[in-house]
């Protein structure tokens, strides 16, 4: 995971290998002639971190371990030789009787004669005064068994001294191990080894695993006679005399991979494409599943299979395709879908968007898949749609490449390059927009001064972009020139900026760690300000005094003891425009907000934007999940009204700009001028505009974890969301009224699975866990009147969930598998967002009733 983690950027964890012993201890060494046999115990579990009354999986293993010395030095370096014996193995079978369980009931596990002969093959470990130097064998064995033999040898890993010693190891998830040693004399007595692992995804840390590995080596004997050591000079003439081609065996286990001998392949899928017709809703989890499955068939899937799926495949499972193809990433996949896109092809449209967007929301994308985008959009006559959205993609790739701390790499230099040298090359408005939508997205300090410089510069809406891309980055980045900027905006010092623009300035110098001189001035300002945006800017004010975690709140309740600027007849501005914020729900892992933003115009009360967000904050990390601005101008001039004095005349224009987990889309624009906003009104079918419609892959993270014991436990984490989201505008100038309905529909589905893998036994828990979601949000505006009447309306429907857990143990002897699940449903709401919205609604409500 990632996340979202997901995705990887949350699974950093610190791996500490420690070993403590009491006092300073002789260095320990094995004498010559003498066989030593030490017992030596295993035991690994696997269990789920949540509490169920399904117990997990646990495997322990007994053996008897002979040890003698066959080569040693003056400089304290022994040759030691060590070999198992009589290993026995069980795993614990307390499920209940009415589960699924077939085979052998018995919970001693049979190992196989292959597997017993290369457990028996000695290994040689290079000793030097307590350190592992090195370990040899003569190139037999699978790989899990010699590391098993590793496992073993790991515990003469030994400390001399009292205290802690820490070794960092170069993985990606490190948790702690601790070692105790016995030590009498120079002779080890008895080592103890443990060391636990906890794997959860952030935004549901009930679903994951604890993997716990406790191994022990207890002296039986010290007293039989052994072979005589090797009278050479040097360590590899006496590996020389004992193996004829001796060969160091890796301390570093390589990953293992389990076969999937049941999983369907794209080539088994491919024949019987043609009698297949699904409807495919994108916002039911049974899709979501599906698109889970198609990743990991295209990723083992060849080129000539892909392209053939592509093809051959219902034009309405064709997007549903290229979605699953984008998120495999695959070397073939990619191939695959270079050959199919046609980028010069209008007919194609709707497909090259939807790669353009799956592309932009992969949670860890490659450098193959900028280098496609930056080759696809290279050169070539686009539609105009697909150009904005692939510009506007290149920043998305390239910022979340160089968070992988992939910066350096050519392909992000080049997609960076691109943007940065078309936008000072075009000199129309729209064009700047969009380069300036890209590097919002791509979120690169090195950018900051190109959009400072837009910010002050440009025309009206190219000034109130750049300020909102400067709004997306974080505090540590919002330096002392940024915020002399944003005064410049906000105090219009050098030239008059537009409303939006001067807000947005404010904000900023309002939520990153404000000067008690920006939030006194800004205070002061409100007195001078028009009606409408001094009443914004104090309900912001006043949302931010309610929340305990804002960076101002502290500042500003000092400041706001001076009555000078407490003063009720500053403070309580009429107008209808205002700012909210407040929970959605807590839980023990994620905090989930609800935020809208309201400003009218000052003539006529007509809305001039709305911006509602839905904020995700979880173990320190915040994801902006999803942010729907609604942004409307010039319609004052439709309606008979007049602009207010010194605003400049505005085009008529409405449309829509949505941001989905981080993802700047591409603006939507309903109607721009009279003779659209007319064509629009009296062609049109009433049928909701498509914002975005696919399956994104949230969270993709897969580990090998080396456990000491030389047992690897890999964790594979995928969570995937099918998101239908549609929006519609009515305006009814006759009436003067207008409507607005954002309707979102999504499935989650999350598939985590550890596994742990013996040369004898494998153990596997998998927790899965799905729901669907619907959220409306509906606004109705009534501007007729003195004042205007507003309604907002944000629902969220019934939610079902459903969790899975399965256990699977398998052996030579026997086959186990257990399955638990809980479903539920959480009831519907309609949350009410303030008083004086409750009572508009009531207004309207029952005048449309009626």
């Amino acid at each position: 995971m990632n996340s979202q983690a997901a995705s990887g950027h949350i699974w950093l964890i610190f791996f500490f290998f420690t070993s403590s012993a009491k006092g300073n201890l002789e260095t320990p060494s094995f004498q010559p002639g003498i066989l030593y046999q030490y017992r030596y115990s295993l035991e690994v579990q696997l269990d789920y971190v949540s509490r169920l009354s399904l117990q997990g999986s646990r495997m322990r293993a007994e053996a008897l371990v002979q040890v003698h010395l066959l080569w040693r030095n003056l400089a304290g370096e022994q040759l030691l030789q060590i070999q198992i014996q009589d290993l026995k193995v069980h795993h614990d079978s307390k499920h209940e009787k009415s589960q699924n369980v077939t085979g052998d009931p018995s919970t001693e596990v049979v190992l196989g004669k292959e597997d017993t002969a290369e457990l028996q093959l000695p290994v040689f470990l290079h000793w030097n005064n307590g350190k592992v130097e090195g370990i040899y064998g003569d190139g037999g064995g699978r790989p899990q068994t010699l590391n098993l033999k590793q496992g073993l040898i790991s515990l003469l890993q030994f400390q001399p001294h009292s205290g802690t010693a820490t070794e960092i190891f170069g993985v990606l998830w490190q948790p702690t191990s601790k070692s105790f040693y016995s030590v009498r004399g120079s002779l080890i007595q008895s080592v103890l080894s443990e060391e636990s692992h906890e794997v959860s995804p952030t935004l549901k840390s009930s679903i994951g695993t604890k993997i716990v590995s406790r191994q022990q080596l207890e002296l039986v004997s010290s007293s039989m006679p052994g072979p005589a050591e090797t009278p050479v000079q040097s360590l590899q003439e006496a590996l020389a005399g004992i193996l004829e081609k001796h060969q160091p065996i890796s301390t570093i286990s390589p990953p293992f991979k389990r076969t999937c001998m049941q999983c369907p392949s794209l080539k088994t899928y491919l024949r019987t494409l043609g009698n297949r017709r699904v409807k495919m809703d994108v916002s039911k989890v049974s899709t979501t599943w599906q698109f889970h499955r198609f990743i990991q068939m295209l990723r083992d899937a060849k080129k000539r299979d892909v392209l053939q799926l592509l093809r051959k495949a219902p034009e309405k499972m064709v997007t549903f395709f290229i979605d699953a193809a984008v998120a495999a990433q695959s070397t073939a996949s990619l191939a695959a879908l270079s050959e199919f896109l046609d980028f010069s092809n209008k007919g194609q449209v709707p497909l090259l968007e939807q790669f353009l967007y799956a592309a932009a929301f992969s949670p860890r994308p490659s450098k193959e898949l900028l280098r496609l985008v930056l080759d696809k959009l290279n050169g070539k006559e686009l539609d105009p749609a697909i150009w904005e959205t692939g510009i506007i993609v290149i920043g998305t790739l390239a910022g979340k490449l160089c968070r992988m701390k992939l910066c350096g790499l050519q392909e992000v230099g080049l997609g960076m390059e691109t943007v940065l040298r078309r936008l000072r090359d075009t000199k129309e408005n729209s064009e700047i927009i969009i380069y300036l939508l890209s590097l919002q997205n791509a979120l690169l300090p090195e950018t900051i001064p190109t959009l400072l410089h837009y910010a002050e510069e440009g025309s009206s809406g190219v000034s109130g972009t750049a300020v909102s891309a400067l709004q997306r980055f974080s505090s540590q980045h919002i330096t002392g020139e940024v915020k002399k900027a944003m005064r410049r905006i906000f105090h219009q010092k050098n030239r008059n900026y537009e409303k939006t623009s001067r807000l947005a300035a404010a904000e900023i110098l309002l939520d990153n760690e404000p000067l008690p001189m920006d939030l006194t001035n800004i205070l002061l300002a409100t007195r001078e300000l028009e009606a409408e945006m001094s009443k914004f800017l104090l309900s912001k004010i006043q949302t931010s005094l309610h929340s305990h975690h804002h960076p101002a709140r502290k500042a500003m309740k000092e400041i706001l003891k001076d009555p000078q600027i407490n003063n009720y007849n500053y403070l309580s501005k009429t107008g209808s425009s205002s700012s909210f914020s407040g929970p959605l729900a807590v839980t023990d892992d994620m905090l989930s907000t609800f935020s809208l933003e309201l400003l009218f115009t000052e003539s006529g009360g007509l809305l001039r934007k709305s911006v509602s967000g839905f904020m995700l904050q979880s173990h320190g990390h915040q994801l902006q999940a999803a942010q729907v601005s609604v942004e409307a101008q010039g319609l004052e001039s439709v309606l008979g009204e007049s602009n207010t004095e010194g605003e400049e005349e505005q085009e008529l224009m409405a449309g829509m700009s949505a941001i989905f987990f981080e993802v700047q889309l591409r603006p939507i624009v309903f109607f721009q001028g009279y003779t659209d906003l007319m064509a629009k009104v009296l062609l049109s079918s009433g049928e909701p505009t498509n914002v975005v419609k696919g399956n994104v892959l949230l969270m993709d993270h897969e580990q090998a974890i080396p456990l000491q014991s030389g047992l690897q436990s890999v964790v594979k984490l995928q969570g995937a969301l099918g998101l239908d989201i549609s929006a519609n505008i009515d305006m009814n100038l006759w009436e003067q009224e207008s409507r607005t309905s954002i309707k979102t529909r999504g499935g989650l589905a999350i598939d985590f699975t550890a596994e742990i893998d013996a040369p004898f036994f494998q153990a596997s828990v998998k927790s899965q866990m799905e729901a669907e979601a619907s959220v409306n949000f509906d606004t109705a505006v009534r501007f007729s009147g003195n004042p205007v009447l507003m309604c907002l309306q944000l629902r969220e429907e019934q939610l079902p969930y459903r969790e899975i857990f399965t256990i699977s143990e398998s052996s030579l002897n026997q086959s186990i598998t257990v399955r638990k699940g809980r479903r539920g449903i959480i009831a519907g709401r309609e949350l009410s967002l303030h008083r004086a919205n409750s009572e508009m609604c009531k207004i309207l409500l029952t005048e449309t009733k009626e």
